[in-house]
């Protein structure tokens, strides 16, 4: 597959960077000489220092031939100029990052007659999973498959878990009436995702992923050693693209919403804006200030600056004050990678979102959801099946699924099926399925 990225900024280059694991034919352009270097220096890709806008430059490194051409410059108009001329040039699929929210929500412009065929928005991916993560605040990590029918939720184990010293197997028989299935779990201080079976054994404050169907999901509570609570009170510190569509998301729902902004003149633009939330123009850092805006009666705290040392300090600090659910966004992989030790119960990453968003646009099969798991170098995918699909020739324990990967669930007709060795998949049906990077193509494989 031949894909060409137009843009070596954080999303780029994090893209760049899931492609070379894939021994995608990929090439990637900017102007900035210094990064290429670095990329270069780091990834099996092919760079192009230049205008991606540049009809002669995309003929050069032959756009006719790219099976997908992905726009993610800084720029809003330079990726739809880049996606336009890719599109007429011969480029099969073109995707453009934006971030003009009208674009995606039922604007009446057809952008595919234009020769754009997708269109991202980081940010507005970002506010969405802050949302799911409120939506479900006792887990760090959610994904939702067909508007919640199935879910894969992630949480650390504490010392409450009845879950702990237990097998996974006797786990099962402890819990029978619990639908679930754990799909993955990160071990503290250790680097290797853990696929669990029948024999392994869960401890303290393991990172676990569950698989879990809708009307399961309030009994799951308990095994994990916590307490399902709703949240209400909202504090955001930054008034940033992220951090206003997030008020306006949480407003729209009746959270209470308060959104601390330390510029005056753009604290005063988001008040005119946001008419759900009281905007407060401060320093969020400032102890007095959190004490005086009632910061130990606020149920989740989201710090969503330009600084990720600021994000995490300041939930640090909202943490020690009381608050039941801290949410930051960092840009630096190397913190997503230690959210265990570091105290903080989410961190979000927009080049993690983002990519998942695209990536499903370049793997094999029908698709029709994928999603990284923070702190895991893995996928979780959701396939539809296809009527002459090889999932469907066999029972599932004869399928051959490799020791890397595990089904998650089924959605038959609209209802969530837990998966058994017995079970047969069907035309139609839809399959959630966690895969570590070595067996992705082989499970993809099944669904051709």
């Amino acid at each position: 597959m031949k894909i060409i990225i137009a843009g070596a900024g954080d999303v780029g280059f994090h893209l760049a960077k899931l492609l070379s694991y894939e021994s995608q034919d990929t090439y990637i352009i900017d102007f900035d000489g210094e990064r290429l270097n670095y990329i270069n220096n780091h990834l099996d890709v092919i760079t192009k220092k230049g205008d991606a806008t540049s009809i002669k430059l995309l003929k050069e490194i032959g756009v006719h031939s790219a099976d997908l051409l992905i726009a993610v410059t800084e720029s809003q108009n330079t990726n739809f100029t880049i996606s336009v001329i890719g599109k007429s040039l011969g480029a099969k699929k073109t995707i453009a990052r934006i971030d003009n929210p009208e674009f995606l929500n039922g604007c009446e412009v057809d952008f595919k007659k234009l020769g754009v065929d997708f269109m991202i928005s980081p940010q507005e991916l970002a506010a969405n999973e802050i949302k799911m993560l409120l939506n479900q605040a006792s887990f760090n990590d959610t994904v939702a498959f067909e508007s919640g029918v199935f879910n894969v939720l992630g949480a650390t184990l504490t010392y409450k878990s009845p879950l702990i010293d237990l097998t996974v197997k006797e786990a099962r028989q402890t819990f029978p009436n619990i639908d679930y299935t754990a799909i993955a779990i990160k071990r503290e201080n250790v680097s290797q995702t853990i696929i669990p079976r029948g024999d392994t054994t869960f401890e303290m404050n393991d990172q676990v992923y569950f698989s879990v169907p809708n009307y399961s999901m309030k009994d799951l509570y308990p095994i994990i050693g916590k307490e399902q609570f709703h949240i209400k009170n909202v504090m955001i510190l930054g008034g940033s693209s992220i951090g206003e569509k997030t008020a306006r998301n949480l407003g729209k729902e009746k959270f209470n919403v308060k959104l601390i902004e330390k510029n005056k003149e753009k604290a005063e633009a988001l008040a005119e804006e946001l008419c759900d939330t009281l905007v407060i123009n401060g320093d969020g850092r400032n102890l007095e200030l959190l004490e005086e805006e009632n910061i130990r009666e606020t149920d989740a705290f989201i710090a969503v600056t330009g600084n990720s040392e600021t994000n995490i300090m300041s939930c640090l600090v909202a943490k020690s004050k009381g608050v039941k659910k801290t949410i930051a966004l960092v840009e630096n992989m190397d913190y997503i990678d230690i959210s265990q030790t570091i105290g903080i119960q989410s961190l979000i990453n927009k080049k993690l979102i983002a990519a998942s968003n695209i990536f499903k646009h370049i793997r094999k099969g029908e698709i029709l959801e994928m999603a990284n798991l923070h702190n895991i170098d893995a996928e979780v995918f959701e396939f539809e099946v296809r009527e002459d699909a090889k999932v469907t020739k066999k029972p599932i324990r004869e399928l051959r699924i490799p020791r890397e990967a595990v089904f998650g669930g089924i959605i038959r007709n609209g209802k969530a099926m837990m998966c058994s060795g017995n079970m047969q998949i069907l035309a139609g049906d839809k399959v959630i399925v966690f895969s570590l990077p070595e067996a992705i193509e082989t499970v993809e494989n099944l669904f051709k």
